[in-house]
């Protein structure tokens, strides 16, 4: 596949109907994504992904909704955009996993809060701190917003292979940029426990924080898919560095670590596994 054409389909009466086979929102159907796809919030950042790809097709585009399929190094993979926070990234997984992907990986930028990132360096999500509310409208506060750790490897390998920094740990998200994340809203107005939150995280060993991951490992934990999340630092609330920098490297592990999972799925099916685990191996067949 190639070049970035919008398909025409038909949109006279879209239908909120679950079981439609066009998405109400995303407008996509089972024909127009792969079983693994890539999350970002920004629809601008659609194109970036899709630069360090063999190929690829935008599939759709609705509102902050924008999809597009292609391979990486010959495995089949999508990217869909999310929007800012939990509630739109809750209807991407929903009306993605609707037309049968079953792998997800957030994409994203974040602000570390442990002196030791530096702005550049990727964080590997392994679990969340569920301060977004998306998430309670599923299931009880107390369940757990877990990355799957087959998908956690498949990060930690591609990071490993492409020679990036990376940190793996908990990662908290909340709903607001400003007010949720301790940062002074309009005319200096301070939430109730703002000035204390990121001191708490960071004694808790928290290591980021962004807006979408812990309501996507959530859900897809709930529903038994796999999903992780992997973002670049762009700011450090510790040291106040700040730059829009290494966008590309969290893009780049995370399509690579769609090909591992493929390479992991086939490893598997021939052990007679449903799991990967420690004894199997991916040294052959990667090049």
């Amino acid at each position: 596949m190639s070049g970035n054409n919008n398909r025409d389909r038909e949109h006279e009466d879209p239908s909120e109907d679950p079981n439609a086979d066009v998405q109400y929102h995303l407008e996509i159907g089972p024909d127009d994504v792969a079983e693994s796809v890539l999350l970002p919030g920004n629809p601008e950042r659609i194109e970036k992904v899709v630069d360090c790809w063999d190929d690829h097709e935008l599939r759709a585009h609705h509102r902050e909704y924008r999809t597009a399929t292609g391979t990486y190094e010959g495995s089949p993979i999508s990217v869909t955009s999310t929007g800012i926070g939990g509630p739109s990234a809750a209807i991407a997984v929903e009306e993605l996993a609707r037309v049968g992907v079953d792998t997800f990986i957030r994409v994203g930028s974040c602000g570390a809060i442990q002196p030791e990132m530096d702005v550049g360096d990727l964080v590997i999500t392994t679990g969340g701190v569920r301060q977004e509310g998306t998430s309670d409208e599923y299931v009880r506060e107390d369940y757990p917003a877990t990355a799957d750790y087959e998908v956690v490897c498949a990060l930690v390998a591609a990071a490993e292979r492409l020679g990036y920094d990376y940190h793996t740990g908990v990662t908290m998200s909340a709903d607001s940029f400003y007010a949720g994340q301790g940062r002074p809203g309009f005319e200096g107005f301070e939430a109730a426990g703002s000035t204390e939150l990121v001191e708490q995280l960071k004694a808790a060993n928290v290591k980021n924080i962004e807006m979408e991951a812990s309501a996507i490992l959530t859900l897809a934990s709930i529903y038994g898919l796999r999903a992780g999340a992997i973002c670049t630092v762009y700011a450090n609330r510790e040291t106040g560095e700040f730059r829009t920098e290494g966008e590309n490297r969290a893009v780049e592990t995370a399509s690579l670590a769609v090909h591992l999972l493929a390479k992991m799925d086939d490893v598997k099916r021939e052990a007679g596994t449903e799991r990967w685990h420690a004894g199997l191996s991916l040294d052959s067949g990667l090049e």
